[in-house]
Parts: C-alpha cells; sequence; structure tokens
C-alpha cells in the first residue's frame, strides 16, 4: 500500500464514528492533507464541495476524538508489537491561537508581564499531550496516546492544596502523566514499554504509579531531592541526590557529538562540538516528599531507584557544560546499561522534531475554526497526518537500504526517475528509500552537496508538494496510466 497517498484506508480501517459517511470522509481528509502538507484546509481540498465536507466533519459534534485517536493507537500497538522494546515518549506542547482573538473556549497558556502585575497577559491556545511510540533505532511508530484539552490556570480551579496539605494527584494537571502512561501498558507481552519523559515529569506521584503498574520509567531528574531517608522523620541519614551519585565512582566514558543550539530570547545557546562525556550511576532510595508523607492516610513507601549521571569533560571556555540526571527503576549495574539508557532519552528528542512538524510544517496554529472543539478534531486529525510524514523522513535515515515501493505509489517514485534519470535506476526498478527521500528534498530546494547534513522536515516537505503536482501533470499525459 502506498504509505503517502491511500495509507490512510489501512490506518483507519476499523474507525467507528457512528457513521459510515463521516468514516470515509475521515480516510479522504487524511489522504487530502497529505498531498499539500504546508497549506490551509481551503487550499489543500481540491473544490469546494471537498472543502465544505472538511468542515462540516470538524464542526460536528458527533465526532469522537477519541475514537479517532484509538483507531490510530491500535495500528501503533500491531505495529509496536513486533519490536522487542518500544519508547513511550512523553510531552506536553502548547498551540498557540493568540491571534485568533474570536475563536471560543481556548485556555490562558503563556503570560506576559510581571507575576503579580494585574494587567499581566495571557496567550491563548491547547494543551497537547502526547505519547509516541518510538523504536530503539529511532523511527516513530504511531501515537499511543494524546489528550488535547484547554488548561485552565491555578487561579481558575481549586487551590491544589487545602490547608497546606497536597491532594490527590488525579485531581492535578500533572496527573496526564501517569493517566497517558496507564492507557499502553498492556502493548504487547512480548514487548517492553519505556516511558521516558523530560524534567516536568519528575515528581514522586509517577514514580509510585509506575512500580504500582509494573512500568519501565526514564526521567531527566529536576529536583535535587533528599534521598535514602531510613524513614520519614530520620534526620542524618539522608543525603542530596546529586551528591549521592557524584560520589560514585566513575565507570566510564563516551564521545558525544552535540549539536548546536542557537541562542534565542528563551534558550541559551551552544556551539557544535564533539566531547568526552563522564558516566556515573548508582542506587538510591527515593522518598515520600514531606508533605504527602505527613497527612497521607496510608504509609507511602520509598521506591527503589538508579540514577545515571552524564557530565561533559573539559567544555570549550565560555560553554555550560553538557549534564543529565536520569533516573529509572530498572537496575543499572554495567557500563553498557547506563550507555543504553543515555542513548535511549536521547531519542527524547523525536518527540520535540514532532510538535516542529505539527506547527511549522502544517501551520496548524493558523487554523481558524471559530472554536474549541472544532481546534480539537482537526489537530487529532492533524496529529495522525503529521506522524506519518515524520516517520517517512527518518526511516530514509535509519534504513535508507529499503525499496521506496512501499512508501510512494509506482507514478511517484516513476515520476522521480524521470525528473532525475541520471541518479537512479532504469523506470524498472524503484529507488531505494533513502534515494527517494534525497530526490524529492531536491524539488524542494536541497543542493545535495557532499558535505550537506541530510534534508529537513520543512525542505521535504516542498518537495513532496512538488512531486504530487508532477505526478499528477505526468498521469494525465500518459492517460493516467503509469505504465
Amino acid at each position: 500500500m502506498n504509505y503517502i497517498m491511500g495509507w490512510a484506508s489501512g490506518e483507519f480501517k476499523d474507525v467507528d464514528l457512528g457513521d459510515k459517511r463521516l468514516d470515509t470522509r475521515l480516510i479522504n481528509m487524511c489522504d487530502t492533507f497529505s498531498k499539500s502538507p504546508e497549506s490551509s484546509i481551503n487550499h489543500a481540498c481540491e473544490d469546494w464541495a471537498e472543502t465544505k465536507a472538511s468542515y462540516r466533519f470538524f464542526q460536528n459534534d458527533n465526532v469522537d476524538v477519541d475514537k479517532i485517536i484509538n483507531a490510530h493507537r491500535m495500528k501503533t500497538f500491531d505495529r509496536a508489537s513486533e519490536h522487542e522494546t518500544v519508547l513511550a515518549i512523553q510531552d506536553t506542547s502548547y498551540i498557540m491561537y493568540n491571534k485568533h482573538p474570536k475563536t471560543k473556549d481556548l485556555c490562558s497558556i503563556s503570560s506576559r508581564g510581571k507575576k503579580n502585575d494585574p494587567d499581566r497577559k495571557y496567550a491563548k491556545g491547547l494543551a497537547m499531550h502526547t505519547c509516541l511510540a518510538v523504536t530503539t533505532k529511532g523511527t516513530p511508530l504511531g501515537l499511543l496516546d494524546q489528550n488535547i484539552y484547554a488548561r485552565k490556570l491555578r487561579n481558575e480551579i481549586d487551590s491544589e492544596k487545602q490547608g497546606g496539605v497536597n491532594v490527590l494527584a488525579e485531581e492535578k494537571d500533572s496527573f496526564r502523566w501517569i493517566k497517558s502512561m496507564s492507557k499502553y501498558q498492556q502493548l504487547s507481552s512480548s514487548t517492553k514499554v519505556v516511558t521516558v519523559c523530560d524534567r516536568e515529569c519528575d515528581f514522586y506521584g509517577f514514580f509510585k504509579s509506575a512500580e504500582e503498574m509494573n512500568s519501565t520509567v526514564l526521567i531527566r531528574a529536576a529536583h535535587n531531592r533528599t534521598v535514602n531517608k531510613k524513614n520519614t522523620h530520620a534526620r542524618g541519614s539522608a543525603v542530596k541526590l546529586w551528591d549521592h551519585i557524584k560520589s560514585q565512582q566513575e565507570i566510564g566514558s563516551y564521545v558525544l557529538n552535540i549539536p548546536e543550539i542557537k541562542k534565542t530570547k528563551e534558550t541559551v545557546g551552544r556551539t557544535a562540538r564533539t566531547s568526552s562525556m563522564s558516566v556515573k550511576f548508582g542506587e538510591f532510595k527515593m522518598n515520600p516528599p514531606k508533605g504527602i508523607a505527613k497527612h497521607n492516610e496510608e504509609t507511602l513507601p520509598n521506591l527503589k531507584m538508579y540514577a545515571i549521571y552524564v557530565l561533559e569533560i573539559d567544555p570549550p571556555d565560555g560553554e555550560k557544560p553538557v549534564e543529565w540526571m536520569l533516573l529509572t527503576n530498572q537496575p543499572v549495574s554495567t557500563m553498557n546499561q547506563a550507555l543504553e539508557r543515555v542513548y535511549w532519552y536521547s531519542l527524547r528528542w523525536r518527540i520535540e522534531m514532532y510538535f516542529k512538524v505539527l506547527k511549522s510544517g502544517f501551520n496548524v496554529e493558523k487554523c481558524r475554526l471559530g472554536t474549541a472543539d472544532r481546534l480539537i478534531r482537526y489537530l487529532a486529525v492533524m496529529s495522525v497526518v503529521a506522524w506519518r510524514l515524520f516517520t517517512i523522513t527518518l526511516v530514509s535515515r535509519t534504513n535508507p537500504s529499503l525499496s521506496c515501493a512501499g512508501f510512494l505509489s509506482e507514478a511517484e517514485w516513476k515520476t522521480l526517475n524521470v525528473k532525475f534519470s541520471k541518479k537512479c535506476h532504469s523506470l524498472t526498478t524503484p529507488p531505494t528509500i533513502g534515494e527517494a527521500v534525497i530526490l524529492i528534498a531536491r524539488l524542494g530546494g536541497y543542493l545535495d552537496r557532499k558535505n550537506d547534513p541530510a534534508p529537513g522536515t520543512i525542505t521535504l516537505w516542498r518537495g513532496w508538494k512538488h512531486l504530487v503536482d508532477l505526478t499528477e501533470g505526468w498521469q494525465l499525459a500518459r492517460g493516467n496510466t503509469c505504465g
């Protein structure tokens, strides 16, 4: 089956939106938006009838977003079950619609101005909490979970503390991490699922839930918490996490290629470089926070955890060293185990790239559907389409020798052959996916010089859009045949 054009009929084969016409419309829209990922709904649709049908779909209150995501999730489960280990990468992104003042029911997300300023302004948008399944080689398999919602500010809801006592985790917005983890734990008896999250997920309730679910987690530490207390009220036996792990013997080092980060108002820049990284690891007991332990009726356990500490050796003058403290509930007793976990965490960047696909590639923040409910349906559909195009980019890097016949239609790869006949095989042999992606990128402006990095997603999309037009023209000229 064509990986891009026509793929949706397989992906949503089992979807049931309560009306076969809605099921068919969902499939048709996914194929349509795949052809023109950068375009608005109006420009992506071929005519006014298709445009109206798309708008009616997003306006239809009978369209259940959970059913859309669940149908895709079941297919993701099937793909994931073919792998021994799968990374379930969770993160939250905020889709901004601040320039759409007439859009209803959005939530306040970020702020501008001082904290106590009564004129403090908030941006409007939606929160999108997503779990992306990724192989240990870095190929995205699909979404394991997604929740798009209007997030409330703390001053818009009941206080998360009652008389100084933390309320239950279920009542907090942070419970989204735990809820998402619970949805994919029964993926497959033969597949190990490792939940990977950044520092926002570093809280006791998440690790306690992971232990109860018998779930493997890998989290970057945010808090230099007190650890190794023998009991809640003990004094003198505890130590800070960073001090405890730094005191461990250095096990070894490895070489890391550190990518460049451009300096912005929000981020501190750094230069691209190759550095040696020291590695330490050790076991510790994670104690429940004081407030929860003191007021909770049940006795909360100390959790047996492991930490891996990675620190850049001799960074350049003026550069802050790269430093990771990773927490996991799986034993770490060898250098190979430690490096495996470090590499797994490095793949967390895949979900950041995925969000960039949605925002910068698909321009979802420019959509004007008028209400939050309509936008949520739109974002759910585009999330699946974005994963599909994102995957083809990464497959070309992780397994470039695969034939492109499973990813492109015969007409598409033959169009590439005709366009770049000097670079490709004969017309009877499809190029590899690695070769095909380079050629598509060249259509989008990629120069393909000897030392050029791999083409980016945006360049590929420009090329893909051009390929769609070329293929359509070629088919029309040849009487809609591929021969």
